[in-house]
């Protein structure tokens, strides 16, 4: 089978690089070769490689700069992951999508399942949400994975820049009332790879019988506070972290207050997913 990936050089990208290869020929691209801002271009990319699965990690994931580049984000996480879904339906193609948590509205303290009413409160969450929407009106077999608080050892993210922040400052203030599960990166990929190679073996009946939205994050959850207590504690550093609340730090993009999923819909269908911590442990060692 013959997998196209996108974003190869992110932190989810470069994940799914490897563990992609057991399930067919990967064909790996990065933002040079298909720029996602470029819709000609991922229709030109997808007609050249013509895959049997598009596997497609790559977004815009600046989520207070969404709010002043809406066209950007709206183009790169809508109408691209469209132009896909068009392009994979002419090739009798899959497609696999990542989403996030950000499409709820945080407002209520319990789990959200996949069927719950959506709400995003950001230009981010509101562009991921029209993503999926297009992949499924696409009408083609696909997996949506929804996830959260996305951290890994490359790239930009929460985990990195709380270490580098630890080792130059005595003291960090955190927000405390914000509750998630930080998902890391190479969960997310395995997961995938165990999901597709079931897919694999069950043919189009698999697809036909599991095709949706699946949430995919660690169990568990926690704050920002404790995530950043958790990561200074595990990398052995001393820094003493203060907790604030969402107003004590303003952002341009609103963020839930409670962004839990429950990912049992998943570990019920194909795998098990570990507690946040231990996948946090795992990652730093």
């Amino acid at each position: 089978m013959k997998v196209l990936l996108t974003g190869s050089t992110g932190q989810v990208g470069y994940e799914l690089a490897r563990s992609l290869q057991g399930v067919g020929d990967v064909v790996a691209v990065d933002r040079n070769v298909m720029d996602l801002s470029n819709l000609d271009q991922v229709r030109e990319v997808i007609r050249s490689v013509k895959p049997q699965l598009i596997v497609n990690p790559a977004a815009y994931t600046a989520v207070d700069k969404a709010e002043s580049e809406s066209e950007l984000a709206y183009r790169i996480n809508a109408e691209a992951p469209g132009v896909m879904a068009e392009e994979a339906k002419k090739l009798g193609a899959a497609l696999v999508h990542y989403s996030t948590d950000y499409v709820f509205d945080g407002s209520q303290p319990s789990a959200r399942v996949e069927d719950d009413a959506v709400g995003p409160l950001s230009v981010y969450g509101a562009s991921k949400l029209a993503g999926e929407q297009a992949i499924a009106a696409a009408g083609i077999p696909h997996l949506i994975f929804r996830t959260s608080w996305v951290y890994g050892m490359r790239g930009k993210n929460f985990l990195l820049t709380m270490l580098r922040l630890a080792k130059e400052r005595d003291e960090l203030r955190v927000v405390a009332d914000q509750h998630g599960a930080p998902t890391w990166s190479r969960t997310i990929a395995d997961t995938t790879a165990q999901v597709l190679a079931q897919a694999h073996a069950g043919g189009n009946a698999w697809w036909d019988q599991n095709s949706g939205i699946y949430h995919l994050s660690a169990q568990g959850q926690t704050t920002w506070h404790a995530f950043t207590q958790a990561i200074i504690e595990e990398a052995g550093l001393s820094c003493n972290v203060l907790p604030i609340t969402t107003a004590d730090y303003p952002t341009p993009a609103k963020r839930p207050q409670y962004s839990v999923m429950s990912s049992e819909r998943l570990m019920t269908r194909f795998c098990h997913l570990p507690d946040w911590k231990t996948a946090l442990q795992l990652c730093m060692r």
